[in-house]
């Protein structure tokens, strides 16, 4: 069945590329409503749907865009909370453009979510099942999706830096695992890259308390990492948020290579334009027990997470 939230919570922080104070609010909502953003600060406009055909183009974020030109951005970790908890409707209700980075993870936003709790919904619950391979590259980068029974996830990473380096790994996403190995992990940049970002009107809003900051084999951010391949298991928690963009749970195997948002998102629209790509599938019982939020609880967000939350 479908699930929303039990009530509202609230979230505080600033705007990671933008610098700005910003709030968020999730709230119930409806069966079939979906995932939707409001702008509160900009009360003429109209809801933006989470869906991979409202992306735009944009640096280092997935955004999302209106048909009034409205937009949000900076969404992946609050889409891949939702998704990872089983949420399925919900209205976001934003005070500005940019979602509030937090810890530049998804841990408060999870721990908030659960907080809060779910409540299934009288409306049964429908999954996108991949039927054959798609595939979209960029040079070395590619990003893949291959038929299999509930969400499963291979990632490979590869820089120069020597403290991150070449990093791989792969994890089925059933039963709560994306609360309990991606959810926390942040994101993260190089210390050579931060300049050159925020002179071009990026990263304002980041400091070394919400990304990982890398600068050759040093980690700079207080506290290290929280886990030895944190930076691939982020570039996974990134796709989780970027793959629930396609409006409902997927079924299906995610194969990315030095993959980011933009080549997630053009997999997405390589998916749908292929009517015999994909299907969709009514969810069994036993098909929902094996989704990323079955089963999940309160108690598995950390409670350093719980700061966050307004």
């Amino acid at each position: 069945m479908q699930t929303t939230l039990a009530r509202a919570v609230e979230f505080k922080g600033v705007g990671l590329h933008s610098g700005a104070p910003a709030r968020m609010a999730l709230r119930p909502a409806p069966a079939g409503h979906g995932i939707v953003f409001v702008r509160t600060d900009l009360p003429a406009s109209q809801p933006i749907p989470a869906l991979w055909n409202a992306v735009v183009p944009s640096q280092l974020c997935t955004l999302l865009k209106g048909a009034d030109g409205a937009t949000v951005s900076t969404i992946e970790h609050i889409m891949a909370a939702l998704a990872g908890t089983g949420v399925h409707n919900a209205r976001i209700e934003l005070d500005g453009p940019e979602v509030p980075i937090l810890d530049g993870s998804s841990a408060a936003f999870v721990s908030g979510i659960l907080g809060a709790g779910l409540a299934e919904q009288a409306a049964p619950l429908r999954a996108i099942r991949v039927l054959k391979p798609v595939e979209v590259r960029e040079g070395e980068a590619y990003a893949r999706l291959v038929p299999a029974d509930h969400l499963e996830m291979e990632f490979a990473i590869d820089f120069t830096d020597a403290a991150i380096g070449a990093q791989k790994k792969r994890l089925d996403l059933a039963n709560g695992a994306f609360v309990r190995e991606l959810m926390d992990s942040r994101t993260f940049c190089r210390r050579a890259d931060v300049e050159t970002m925020q002179s071009n009107g990026l990263a304002l809003g980041g400091t070394y308390f919400n990304a990982v900051v890398f600068d050759g084999d040093r980690v700079l951010s207080p506290g290290g990492l929280r886990h030895v391949d944190e930076p691939v298991r982020h570039k996974m928690l990134d796709a989780v948020g970027d793959l629930a963009l396609a409006g409902a749970p997927l079924l299906a195997r995610y194969v990315g290579n030095r993959a980011g948002h933009g080549m997630t998102n053009r997999l997405l629209r390589a998916l749908f334009a292929d009517p015999d790509a994909w299907q969709w599938t009514d969810c069994t019982p036993d098909l929902q027990g094996r989704l990323p939020g079955a089963g999940v609880t309160a108690h598995a967000a950390p409670a350093q997470a719980r700061a966050a939350v307004a």
